[in-house]
């Protein structure tokens, strides 16, 4: 088993669903691909790099993954998972709105860096919307190492406005989609 770390976002609704039902229904597909996930709380952030479009509701799942998932299979499952909630990356501008984004912040120890993925996510060191939940959904978890590095990146950052507004036990995670 390997501990993964995810980090979703939305800020455009799609067929009718809020970004935040968007991130419930992710998360609900997300439970059929990780065992103990554990969600955080979702957080509303204004948008960074392209600024003029809609805040961004954030948050990050931690769960574990089966040995024979690899990162560039969880990265297909989680690209699957983004176009059933409205994710057209052809038609989408970088950093743009979007229904939907899921990144893989962290594949255990595993270090990834090609044309398609990289681990540990490479802006995360940048992103409070990312450190402030994965912080989270680590609060209990035995990996100190974790914890503390992304608790430093976090006191080097400035405030970048992110605020709860869904604590993790108001969250709903439908059964079924």
């Amino acid at each position: 088993m390997t501990q993964v770390i995810l980090g979703l976002g939305s800020n455009t609704s799609y067929n009718g669903m809020t970004s935040v039902e968007l991130l419930e229904r992710a998360c609900t597909q997300l439970k059929r691909v990780l065992t103990s996930c554990v969600f955080s709380s979702v957080y509303r952030t204004k948008a960074m790099y392209v600024t003029g479009q809609n805040d961004f509701y954030n948050m990050a799942v931690r769960g574990f993954t089966g040995e024979s998932v690899t990162p560039h299979s969880l990265l297909d499952t989680v690209h699957r998972i983004e176009a059933l909630c409205g994710r057209d990356r052809e038609r989408e501008m970088r950093f743009g709105p979007r229904p939907l984004d899921i990144d893989i912040e962290l594949f255990g120890k595993t270090s990834v860096n090609d044309s398609t993925l990289q681990i540990p996510h490479p802006r995360m060191h940048e992103r409070a919307f990312v450190l402030i939940p994965l912080l989270e959904i680590l609060s209990d978890s035995a990996d100190v190492d974790i914890r503390n590095t992304c608790t430093a990146y976090l006191e080097q950052l400035p405030d970048q406005g992110v605020r709860m507004c869904l604590p993790a036990e108001d969250f709903c995670i439908p059964s079924e989609v």
